[in-house]
């Protein structure tokens, strides 16, 4: 009763923490117009504002998920909080975009530490037979987080300005940090290996490199841009280091990417998964310019068109958590990929019933819900001195997937001119490759084999 308690305590604590950092994501839209007002912007630098934030959090989560496993989850949590602050409040006094951006990516790389270290030390306090739970209730924070994002921008912006919108994260990282000393486990599990800078500053100039080539890709010259100075030169950086990296991790005893773990079958197709759930969650940024078009609405409301979205992500992902200790996850990402497959259908077709698109997008926001499904996979296969690398290692191919999904989908729709058409041949892109998740998810371990894996622990 008492460890119950305590870890219905750290479950607040966690979940609190992350909605923190997904509520920065989802208030930032609101503010932009704000933004743009004050610092007389164009449409490339507030590009940036998005850019830097998710640039920054891809190379700092091998950093910190790898730390929490070396020195504990308390101390790296701790320090997250802390950056994430820091970076709110540089947001919060900035006049300037060049202040503006350095604080956005400070922000980023806080929150790189909050997301895997939620989930790793769900791992290390949940038992086996509760992770599921626990794990989809944190799944729901993202869809709670973009109900509640955009209201708390539109209230606080009608009184106050923009930048007040950020000083909320001062008190309640300070609460946070409080709450971090007294209930998180503080001590590492086994040795303290030493820190791999090598590989670490290797990783980072991969996929600072990659996430440079994609968003300096000109959409409307795909081809062109892709062998200009701002393109070619950051591609040829990621294929000269990646197999680098590679063979540095294979000699080393403390890897950030450990290879051993992808010689399990089970992890592969976690992994794969995992970079196709971005790739197909990139189509909600082109959702309400799609639904702009269709419906001749405003921009506002094309992005209040995604309620039914962001619901059925937030009430799914609890009620999938907990099937997860019932059935499994391969039937769970089975059902999940298949509910996209048919989102993405009906998407296709361009139809201008309301309905039928209010269905795709809670089709869309159900498919969302595997994201707790492979950290549950993923945590029933890995060993707890490395459960927040391998974490963040699946959180970085889910960004990788969203960065090169926009990226894919950008030329398409601008290779038709930005006509509906450019969407149906997307949607028809993301169908095929979904599909073919949908076949591989199949070949995930069954509940019975999943369960003789838990009760061997």
């Amino acid at each position: 009763m008492k460890d119950s308690l305590k870890n219905n305590k750290v479950m607040i604590l966690l979940f609190v923490g992350v909605l923190m950092s997904a509520l920065d994501i989802s208030v930032v839209g609101p503010s932009i117009p704000a933004i743009e007002k004050t610092m007389h912007l164009d449409g490339h630098n507030i590009s940036w504002i998005f850019s830097i934030y998710l640039l920054f959090y891809l190379f700092g989560i091998p950093i910190l998920s790898k730390l929490s496993d070396i020195q504990g989850r308390r101390l790296i949590y701790i320090l997250s909080l802390i950056i994430f602050a820091f970076g709110s409040c540089v947001v919060s006094i900035s006049d300037d975009l060049r202040i503006l951006l350095a604080g956005r990516a400070i922000q980023g790389f806080g929150a790189s530490g909050i997301f895997p270290v939620a989930a790793a030390t769900i791992g290390d306090v949940y038992p086996v037979e509760k992770r599921g739970r626990a794990l989809g209730t944190l799944g729901a924070v993202f869809g709670i987080a973009f109900i509640i994002g955009p209201i708390l921008a539109g209230t606080i912006l009608h009184y106050s300005t923009w930048n007040a919108i950020f000083l909320i994260n001062l008190p309640l990282a300070f609460i946070l940090i409080i709450f971090a000393i007294f209930l998180l486990p503080g001590k590492p599990r086994g040795s303290k290996p030493s820190f791999n800078w090598k590989g670490i500053l290797m990783l980072v100039m991969v996929l600072s490199a990659f996430s440079l080539a994609l968003n300096n890709l000109d959409t409307n010259l795909p081809l062109k841009s892709l062998f200009s100075w701002k393109v070619l030169p950051f591609i040829l950086l990621v294929v000269i280091v990646l197999p680098l990296l590679i063979r540095h991790e294979q000699t080393q005893k403390n890897p950030f990417i450990s290879v051993e773990l992808f010689h399990s079958k089970q992890l592969r197709l976690v992994g794969i998964i995992a970079f196709g759930l971005g790739l197909f969650q990139s189509s909600i940024v082109f959702i309400p310019k799609l639904a702009a078009q269709l419906f001749g609405v405003s921009p506002s409301k094309a992005s209040f068109m995604l309620i039914p979205l962001v619901l059925a992500t937030a009430i799914i992902s609890p009620i999938s958590g907990r099937m997860l200790e019932v059935i499994g996850s391969r039937l769970i990402i089975f059902t999940g990929l298949l509910t996209v497959v048919v989102s993405l259908i009906l998407f296709s077709f361009l139809s201008k019933n309301t309905y039928v698109f209010y269905i795709a997008s809670a089709c869309l926001g159900l498919g969302l819900s595997i994201r707790a499904s492979l950290k549950y996979a993923l945590l029933n296969e890995t060993d707890p001195t490395e459960r927040a690398s391998a974490l963040g290692m699946l959180m970085v191919l889910i960004a990788v997937g969203e960065l090169t999904g926009a990226a894919l989908i950008g030329v398409i729709i601008s290779g038709s001119k930005g006509s509906a058409a450019g969407f149906a041949y997307a949607f028809l892109l993301l169908i095929f490759l979904t599909a073919t998740l949908v076949i591989l998810s199949l070949f995930l371990k069954n509940r019975k084999i999943e369960l003789a894996k838990i009760t061997s622990e």
